[in-house]
């Protein structure tokens, strides 16, 4: 009886494997058919499994290939600059800087909706061209946002000589580019905001050595001082619009 307990699941984990290969209605793994011009077009069956391949790079094209980056680095500084650690916390940056992304790309998203999905949605457009037309206006946001300075430095860098524009530069070059050239303008923006609370650390700590209390931190006595600073001019306002403006109308 023992025995027969083992043999038989190891006899139907055997079987299985041939009861699917005589299964006349088994899906093929993958189906390609040519199209009038040459084109080669999948299976729906294999673009199911790209298109779930591609979201796990949704984070990244959100992170790289959008304005998020700008955002999160600027909420992050001045969450520094304020002298508050967890306040906001980082699941409310993230969220601010998702929702303000998703305003500031939606005229991008309209224009790859338009273009790209909605054509490929009513079988105008093959899957192919529906990724090409997608790219144009992502790229042509990277591009206005992107120094020429640091799209020349990756072109070097790649030692392609076939680029004769920037607008024929891949994204394998544009993306780096556009990263790098994000990261020196939150850190400007950075800079700027962090002058104003600067001041005030350096008034509060003169006042406190000039009254003898060296004991005394003076972030203590400084941060009501710079929150009430941030509430008086309307803060969030300011730095949210600062963004929204720093895009160009994107």
């Amino acid at each position: 009886m023992g025995a027969l307990r083992i043999v038989l699941p190891l006899t139907l984990m055997l079987a299985a494997p041939l009861a699917l290969a005589a299964d006349p209605l088994q899906i093929p793994a993958l189906t390609m058919t040519s199209g009038a011009n040459g084109q080669q077009e999948y299976s729906v069956n294999l673009q199911i499994l790209l298109i779930m391949t591609a979201l796990s790079f949704i984070p990244a094209f959100v992170m790289l290939m959008t304005s998020f980056t700008r955002i999160i680095i600027v909420f992050s500084i001045l969450r520094q600059a304020l002298g508050l650690q967890q306040t906001p916390s980082n699941q409310l940056l993230t969220g601010m800087a998702l929702f303000l992304t998703m305003f500031i790309m939606a005229p991008v998203f309209d224009k790859v909706n338009q273009q790209a999905l909605q054509p490929y949605l009513n079988e105008q457009l093959s899957a192919q061209d529906a990724v090409a037309r997608a790219e144009g206006p992502i790229k042509d946001f990277m591009l206005a946002q992107t120094r020429q300075s640091d799209l020349e430095l990756f072109m070097r860098l790649s030692k392609r000589t076939d680029i004769a524009s920037a607008d024929q530069a891949p994204l394998t070059i544009l993306v780096p580019a556009f990263v790098t050239s994000e990261l020196k303008t939150a850190f400007q923006i950075g800079f700027m905001i962090f002058i104003p609370f600067l001041i005030i650390d350096l008034v509060v700590a003169s006042v406190l050595m000039a009254m003898g209390m060296m004991m005394l931190s003076p972030l203590i006595i400084s941060l009501p001082f710079k929150i009430m600073l941030f509430v008086l001019v309307d803060g969030w306002a300011l730095i949210i619009g600062t963004l929204a403006g720093s895009f160009g109308g994107v």
